[in-house]
């Protein structure tokens, strides 16, 4: 925390630019502040599409390299690369510029960027008024800064100030209430998912019911639980309540699948989080499940589906969201031409969760009915790349074509069309067919992956990356942060759990938390593994 008097101090040092103080004094303030309400904060939709079409370089039309408006005339300029804007300062004697992306402003005659405390006001006030236009009414989420009282009261209660920078602050045991270990690993993997828990420790949920019936309420008693600085293991007695009354199958003391737990989870959440989505009315073009309430904000992924036809190569493509990949291991019986997890559930029952059977991921001019029992996966890379290789889909799954409009036999081929912020890895350990039993096979995975090979731009042949929706690269490189594990057979086991926090792992054990090394943490079995992208893109 930075001390009050060096504060002042750095401000007034920063607010001593003469041409500065000659701006305000010629009134800029309001060519500041409408400058920055129409190219910075973009108080509305049309406003940021007006960025979008204005905001480049008037020399060399480009996009990008830190573009600055100069506050004085009309002219956008270049700040990295062809430097524009400092030309354009050098012949005009035109001595300010504010930065359109970070709304700083440079002042070109003493050198560096220049701060004003009337300016960031303004800057503060804007970013407020632009969030309540695009947030429905809501306000933004602002870091605490202490005021001088409780600057003073910080400094009576120094063991409060320690607690604060603790690094055990997020991690606490759950007492298991009767085979509920499956409910507790996902409970720890959700707490530990950044975006998440900034979500529900901002209180961004607005409840539209009762409380006590309100199981994202409850979700959010827990987040706030979790970090308290309690160190005595949390009962969620009452957040085991909600889960049975919202997911009756998941009802009663029998051993359960934290798969199934997982994805019924995000289920529920994402049904009632839809009323807090921003712009919730408006369908979103860049999330396949036309959502954008936090759930979807986080794990919705797109599965791109083509289908092309063996007689006259027309590609047919289908885009499906998905909430976790489900891999196959090999030797599974799927003689009765259903893929099901490891709860026995159908995997159709459950259209956001994509899960890779056998017989749909062939070798081209291979029969698909036909069970690939060579196959042995020797890592998560491997399962992917088995994942999106194509497939022959046989001579008894032939589909119309829209070109030749006659049944035909064709491939068919998945890749990554859009990824998630966390993406869930789900190995198919448990086999349910003539005889149920678990697959203990370890199967390596990395600490850092990258999911470029496995998009749909990638192994499709095109040469162009896929781009978000401010035409840069998407980010395609993932860390690990949280690993569930199963010990035990199909009919008697426990589940455990690995979470990352900061640069430390930690093992959750119901309600031991113990700590843990990588290699603990890499050597283990593997179920259920969930990886958050290092990059995160502005949409």
């Amino acid at each position: 925390m930075i001390d009050p008097r060096l504060r002042s101090t750095r401000r007034r040092r920063m607010c001593s630019c003469p041409h500065l103080r000659d701006f305000k004094k010629a009134d800029g303030l309001k060519v500041f502040r409408k400058i920055h309400a129409h190219f910075v904060s973009c108080g509305s939709r049309e406003a940021r599409k007006r960025k979008a079409s204005l905001c480049y370089c008037h020399d060399c039309g480009t996009y990008s390299s830190r573009l600055h408006s100069c506050l004085f005339c009309v002219y956008f300029g270049c700040y990295t690369g062809n430097r524009h804007i400092q030309y354009h300062a050098q012949s005009t004697g035109h001595s300010l510029a504010l930065d359109l992306t970070h709304g700083a402003v440079y002042c070109f005659m003493c050198g560096d960027n220049v701060y004003d405390l009337e300016l960031e006001k303004i800057g503060v006030e804007q970013g407020i008024k632009s969030w309540k236009t695009l947030g429905n009414g809501r306000v933004k989420f602002v870091p605490w800064e202490p005021n001088k009282a409780e600057l003073q009261l910080l400094k009576e209660n120094k063991k409060r100030i320690k607690l604060q920078n603790n690094s055990f602050i997020g991690l606490r045991g759950l007492i298991n209430l009767g085979n509920t270990c499956f409910m507790n690993c996902i409970v720890q993997a959700l707490t530990h998912t950044p975006l998440l828990r900034d979500y529900f420790l901002s209180d961004q949920h607005v409840c539209s019911g009762e409380k006590d019936q309100c199981i994202v309420c409850e979700v959010g008693s827990v987040f706030q639980e979790f970090y308290s600085g309690q160190k005595v293991p949390h009962t969620p007695f009452k957040l085991l309540h909600l889960v049975w009354t919202h997911a009756r199958h998941l009802a009663g003391y029998e051993q359960q699948d934290a798969h199934e737990f997982f994805i019924a989870a995000l289920d529920v959440l994402h049904q009632y989080c839809k009323e807090d989505a921003p712009n919730k009315d408006i369908l979103v073009p860049n999330n396949p499940n036309r959502c954008n309430c936090i759930i979807d904000r986080i794990f919705t992924g797109g599965l791109q589906s083509d289908v092309t036809c063996q007689a006259c190569n027309c590609v047919s493509t289908t885009i499906d969201p998905f909430w976790d990949i489900s891999l196959d291991l090999g030797n599974i019986d799927h003689s009765n031409g259903n893929s099901r997890n490891s709860s026995g559930a159908s995997a159709a029952s459950t259209p956001e969760t994509i899960n890779l059977d056998d017989s749909s991921q062939s070798q081209p001019g291979e029969d698909s009915s036909h069970h690939d029992e060579s196959f042995v996966p020797k890592s998560l890379v491997d399962c992917l790349r088995r994942f999106t290789r194509p497939e022959r889909l046989g001579s008894e799954a032939k589909i119309k074509c829209s070109q030749c409009q006659t049944y035909q036999e064709s491939t068919k081929q998945l890749t990554m069309k859009k990824l998630p912020i966390v993406v869930c890895f789900h190995f198919k350990r448990f086999e349910h067919s003539k005889k149920s039993k678990k697959i203990s096979t370890y199967i390596p995975f990395p600490q850092q992956l990258d999911m470029a090979p496995f998009m749909a731009s990638r192994l499709n042949g095109n040469s162009h990356h896929d781009r978000s929706q401010s035409g840069l690269p998407c980010d395609s490189k993932y860390s690990l942060f949280a690993v569930v594990n199963h010990s035990g057979t199909l009919e008697v086991g426990h589940y455990t759990c690995f979470i990352r926090q900061q640069q430390q792992w930690y093992k959750c054990d119901d309600a031991w938390i113990t700590k843990a090394t990588l290699d603990d943490v890499l050597q283990s079995e593997g179920y259920l593994l969930f990886y958050h992208k290092k990059v995160l893109e502005y949409e």
